[in-house]
C-alpha cells in the first residue's frame, strides 16, 4: 500500500464523516419542524455509506485482500409515519387535534453526531500522521 492510497482512503473517510455530521445536524435542527415547503413535517434523512475497493499493487498480488475506502452512496429520507402528538391549539393540528412531528429521536441523533464528529477528528489526526510519515520517509530516502 502506498502513502497515496492511505491518503486517498483517509480523504474519502473525512468526506463521508463530514456528510454524516451535516445530515445528523440537519435532523437535530429540524426535530420540531412540522411544516416544510414540500408539505407535512420534516423527514429524517439517513446516510447510506458503502466501501469501494481501491486497486493497489499489493492488493493485485493477493486477490483476496483489497484496500477499501468509504463513500456515500446516497442520503435517503425516512419513509416511516410521523409522530402524532395531541396539541389541539397548534396551527398545524389536524381535525382531531394531532400534530405530525418528524420521526427524529434527538438523543439517538446526538449520540450519532458525537460518534461522527469523533470519527472525523480521528481521520484528521490519521491524515496528519500519514503526512508526517511520508515526509520522514522522504528524508530517509534522500540520505541514501
Amino acid at each position: 500500500m502506498s502513502m497515496f492510497n492511505a491518503i486517498e482512503v483517509l480523504a474519502s473517510s473525512l468526506s463521508a464523516a463530514r456528510t454524516r455530521v451535516n445530515v445528523l445536524a440537519s435532523n437535530i435542527a429540524n426535530a420540531e419542524t412540522t411544516r416544510t415547503p414540500e408539505g407535512g413535517p420534516y423527514k429524517r434523512r439517513d446516510v447510506v455509506q458503502v466501501a469501494q475497493s481501491i486497486q493497489s499493487n499489493f492488493s493485485s498480488v493477493l486477490d483476496r485482500m483489497s484496500l477499501m475506502r468509504p463513500s456515500i452512496a446516497a442520503v435517503v429520507e425516512d419513509q416511516s409515519d410521523p409522530k402524532l402528538v395531541y396539541k389541539p391549539g397548534h396551527p398545524d393540528a389536524n381535525d382531531q387535534g394531532y400534530v405530525a412531528y418528524p420521526n427524529v429521536n434527538v438523543v439517538s441523533s446526538m449520540t450519532d453526531l458525537m460518534s461522527a464528529s469523533r470519527l472525523y477528528q480521528a481521520n484528521v489526526q490519521a491524515t496528519q500522521t500519514a503526512r508526517e510519515l511520508e515526509s520522514q520517509a522522504a528524508r530517509i530516502v534522500a540520505r541514501f
